[in-house]
């Protein structure tokens, strides 16, 4: 399957560990065959009274073949399991590390829930990919073929029973299994991911549900879905000691065929007495090794679908799209240019953004007003590369940004989004979340330039910023895209929750820095925008209007409208 050519290419980079527990594997299989075969030599030679020496020498023997053992399948265990864990770490540092430039686009997609499954738990089911499937194959072949070479110096027949039954438990029981897995394939993984998925969502709309009276409903379908993946584990499970079971079956009907046989050559003359009770052991213990065949399809599928479930959760194009040489200098303010621009999303009728140009230059304020959902959010997101326009070209500083390091544009910009997250921690943790260092004082005169004077670098922030108001998210937010020290101001209505006086103040102090530097501002709100160079209006996805503010004015359009509504509603509010 194509989507376990990463797993495949992720081996190559741990051929030493595998190598050695391959090794170690094959040790450990023929030590085991001998020390068993051993032993039911050293039984038989018992009833004759052999000398002193000959017990010696075979006790021995067993000893050191049990050492043997127990030494090297200690280090097939422990390569196999350190060859397996590091392949996971690559595994998950890699797919996160491609994922995260990605979003929004990926969680529009996917639910949450589901995401974090594929990303835990698929994740972790393809350490089974070599352990329980590309591993057993090798070992049992190499364990199976020595055995049989030697079981045929004794006893050419008694090595064709030992074909017949390596092929029943390497290829017939593992067929078996496979025709019953298809019924179930991915199903205890979907129904996983499903509780996952509710599991999330209940969690993060408890208080919502609460409200409206639903939370008992949920909680029931909670318990449903909980069950339904209790049942497809069980049958997942019982599945597979049905596989386990037919494979001790075999096992045991191949000694009993050897024990049979044997019994007839001995009686033919054709085999000694003395080597029956070495080769029934032996047949015991080869067929150990092929145990792990029994499970293998079911391993092997598993792997599959979590594979194919990460390869839908990251496509080629998109990981491809990720692969950009130039970068985005910040030595000097940023120029912005989109050349009809069309942004649709996927499943949508129409387009978000329809047939957009326009030109920002360096060192530059402009305004980005308009009704809500007209498209002036996704402009943000394809100008920080967080999503690729379907149609057009957007460059900054003349260079496309899809030739652009995602990385770079992220350190140039300084943005404030219309949600920020904010993670459990204290003031001074959410305003570093840059990982720069700032002094106690720099901090502190940010959070007075954006109003919050009251506010200590220790208080307790919440997960989310449950225990802060929406002006206090907001003014947090812009402290911390004031501390960047990038050359381009990319703000989503940054202050929207806060009042007249202090988004003025605020707003104040950030023009003071952005001094020079290229702002682009979005906002519906219209105070205040005398000061902006440019102002772009937007409705439906496309620009109706652009100018200054004084041009827009005398202009009389849908501009001047949108202000004589906004001063109506203020003089309704005053009175």
């Amino acid at each position: 399957m194509s989507e376990l050519a990463i797993l495949s290419k992720a081996m190559m980079g741990e051929r030493k560990d595998i190598f050695l527990s391959i090794l170690g594997g094959f040790i450990a299989g023929i030590a085991g065959v001998a020390l068993f075969s051993a032993s039911g030599y050293m039984i038989s030679q018992t009833v004759f009274a052999p000398p002193l020496y000959t017990l010696i020498v075979l006790t021995s023997l067993v000893k050191l073949l049990g050492f043997l053992r127990a030494a090297s399948r200690y280090g097939e265990r422990l390569y196999s399991h350190r060859a397996t864990f590091s392949m996971l770490s690559r595994l998950r540092t890699s797919f996160f590390a491609k994922l995260i430039p990605l979003t929004p686009g990926i969680l529009n997609k996917n639910r949450s829930g589901d995401l974090l499954a594929r990303i835990v738990g698929d994740v972790e089911s393809l350490q089974h990919y070599f352990l329980r499937v590309a591993y057993p194959p090798i070992i049992v072949v190499m364990v199976f073929l020595a055995t049989m070479l030697f079981t045929a110096s004794f006893s050419f027949w008694i090595a064709c029973l030992f074909v017949l039954g390596m092929l029943g438990t390497a290829l017939v029981v593992p067929g078996i299994v496979l025709l019953g897995q298809r019924k179930m394939h991915g199903r205890v993984r979907e129904q996983r991911a499903l509780l996952s998925t509710e599991v999330t969502e209940v969690l993060y709309g408890f208080r919502d549900l609460k409200v409206y009276g639903q939370l008992a409903k949920r909680e029931q379908q909670l318990q449903q879905t909980s069950a339904v993946l209790a049942s497809e584990q069980q049958r997942a499970a019982e599945h597979l000691l049905r596989g386990q079971s037919l494979h001790a079956f075999v096992t045991f009907l191949i000694s009993w065929g050897v024990l049979a046989l044997g019994a007839y050559l001995i009686m033919d003359g054709a085999l000694a007495g003395v080597f029956l009770a070495m080769l029934v052991m032996a047949s015991l213990t080869v067929f150990e090794e092929a145990a792990a065949m029994a499970t293998l399809p079911a391993y092997k599928q598993d792997s599959e679908h979590a594979a194919k479930r990460l390869a839908e959760t990251m496509p080629p194009s998109a990981v491809q799209s990720l692969y950009s040489s130039s970068t985005l200098s910040n030595e000097h303010a940023v120029s912005m240019e989109l050349s009809d621009v069309t942004f649709q999303f996927e499943g949508e009728w129409r387009p978000a953004l329809k047939d957009i140009s326009l030109n920002i230059s360096p060192g530059s304020k402009t305004a980005i007003v308009g009704p809500s959902g007209s498209g002036k959010s996704t402009l943000i997101e394809l100008l920080l590369k967080l999503r690729a326009p379907t149609a057009g070209e957007v460059r900054l500083n003349g260079v496309s940004v899809k030739e652009l390091d995602e990385q770079s544009v992220w350190e140039t910009a300084n943005v404030v989004l219309q949600q920020s997250h904010f993670f459990r921690g204290t003031v001074r943790d959410n305003l570093l979340v840059d990982g720069e260092e700032h002094a106690d004082d720099t901090l502190l005169d940010i959070l007075t330039k954006v109003q919050l004077p009251t506010m200590t670098l220790t208080d307790e922030v919440f997960e989310k910023g449950e225990n802060l108001s929406d002006g206090e998210k907001q003014r947090l937010a812009m402290a911390r895209a004031m501390l960047r020290k990038g050359r381009l101001w990319l703000l989503d209505e940054p202050t929207s929750s806060l009042d007249y006086v202090t988004e003025q103040r605020v707003m104040k102090h950030l023009y003071e820095q952005a001094d020079g530097d290229t702002l682009l501002l979005i906002c519906h709100r219209l105070i205040g925008l005398e000061e902006m160079d440019q102002i772009v209006v937007i409705e439906q996805g496309s620009i109706v209007e652009m100018g200054s503010y004084t041009e827009l004015m005398k202009k009389k359009g849908y501009f001047y409208e949108m202000k004589q509504i906004e001063l109506q509603m203020i003089g309704e509010a005053a009175v």
